[in-house]
């Protein structure tokens, strides 16, 4: 609002904040519709019902979720909704997730979903849409781990891969930088290792306090920023999903989550491009599938360098695009701007790597 707002923006605000008091918020919070078609230890793969007004076109997609991430970052609310957007395009949409985290899963490492739970997860997809090639999209560390399945495993039935918001150089994360002087020390002293043996993992409340304190800046002022757009319903509904997404974080197994810590946060093994998953070297110079890499232009979590570094580590891929799309991290894949930028771009490698021309056009974005 204006600092001294005018009637318009008044009404709206008294609206915006009669709605939330009566119906306890603003944000249309309703998942897309699913249903599961496969699962296991640790794995859940998800169809989300086709809307029986579009046909279906193209090769099914697979969203990967990152660990310790509610896959509520593809279906964060309704209009903010890659889920809802690639539906809404006809396009076969399946999704794989992992459940809640116990301590019994402490030593399960990152070989269980490199070497199991995502190329399950793609021969479910691919035989569930009458034996297509499947378009894998995965944000954050799910990107990551799509890119070690692809170049680990050449024979899966992969159509392409989409890359967001991967960090595949941490040298190049600002967050880790100051950082590093105190891993080396911690590090020798087997202090951080004794921690998360000991807890299991990084237990949920952890995970979620470390998301929190990644946007220190827009927890901080956040008040502030609520006030000042209490006319804006769009923006206070944004916040209210990104909320719920924060609250519903989920655990790292003590395993895995010791191999990301001394492996890629520490070591910063990924940087050459490639990383031994027990016993078995995984190289991306093997990856031969189009790739595409996005990096959001205000990521404080994957810096745009940072996730850049990938397009120098894939030599054989047939094809590699890379873009910089407006967000942050969570923003990059699920803000209001990505709805007329990252969701296009998506749409549009997508079409163009399928193996059938598709014959609708796209539904106009939201705005």
């Amino acid at each position: 609002m204006d600092l001294i707002p005018t009637p318009t923006q008044l009404v709206n605000a008294a609206a915006n904040l009669t709605h939330a008091t009566l119906y306890g918020g603003l944000a249309d919070l309703r998942t897309m519709p699913r249903t599961l078609i496969d699962d296991g230890p640790l794995r859940e793969v998800y169809h989300y019902r086709p809307d029986p007004e579009i046909a279906s076109q193209g090769d099914p997609v697979l969203l990967i979720t990152p660990l310790a991430a509610p896959s509520l970052c593809f279906d964060l609310r309704r209009g903010c909704s890659l889920v809802e957007h690639l539906v809404g395009t006809g396009r076969p949409t399946y999704l794989v997730e992992y459940g809640e985290v116990v301590f019994a899963d402490r030593r399960m490492g990152m070989e269980h979903w490199i070497n199991d739970v995502i190329p399950t997860a793609i021969r479910e997809v691919s035989e569930h849409a009458g034996g297509r090639p499947v378009h894998l999209v995965g944000w954050s560390l799910g990107g990551i781990f799509a890119t070690l399945v692809a170049a680990g495993e050449p024979d899966l039935p992969i159509g392409s891969l989409s890359v967001l918001g991967s960090p595949f150089d941490t040298s190049k994360v600002p967050l880790v930088a100051p950082l590093r002087p105190l891993l080396e020390l911690t590090d020798g002293r087997g202090l951080i290792t004794m921690l998360y043996r000991a807890a299991g993992g990084a237990p949920k409340p952890l995970v979620r306090r470390a998301f929190q304190l990644s946007s220190v800046n827009k927890l901080i002022t956040k008040p502030l920023v609520q006030l000042r757009n209490l006319d804006d319903r769009e923006f206070l509904a944004q916040l209210e999903a990104v909320d719920r997404f924060g609250a519903n974080m989920i655990a790292y197994p003590g395993r895995t989550f010791g191999q990301l810590y001394h492996r890629m946060l520490k070591g910063n093994q990924l940087r050459e491009g490639r990383i031994e998953i027990e016993g078995r070297e995984i190289s991306l110079d093997r990856l031969t599938n189009p790739v595409l890499v996005l990096a959001g232009n205000t990521d404080g979590i994957a810096p745009v360098a940072s996730v850049k570094s990938l397009v120098r580590l894939l030599p054989n891929a047939r094809e590699v695009r890379f873009e910089i799309v407006p967000g942050g991290h969570l923003g990059m894949l699920t803000g209001r701007a990505a709805r007329t930028s990252t969701w296009l771009v998506i749409d549009d490698w997508l079409t163009q790597h399928d193996t059938l021309p598709r014959t609708r056009t796209r539904k106009p974005p939201r705005t």
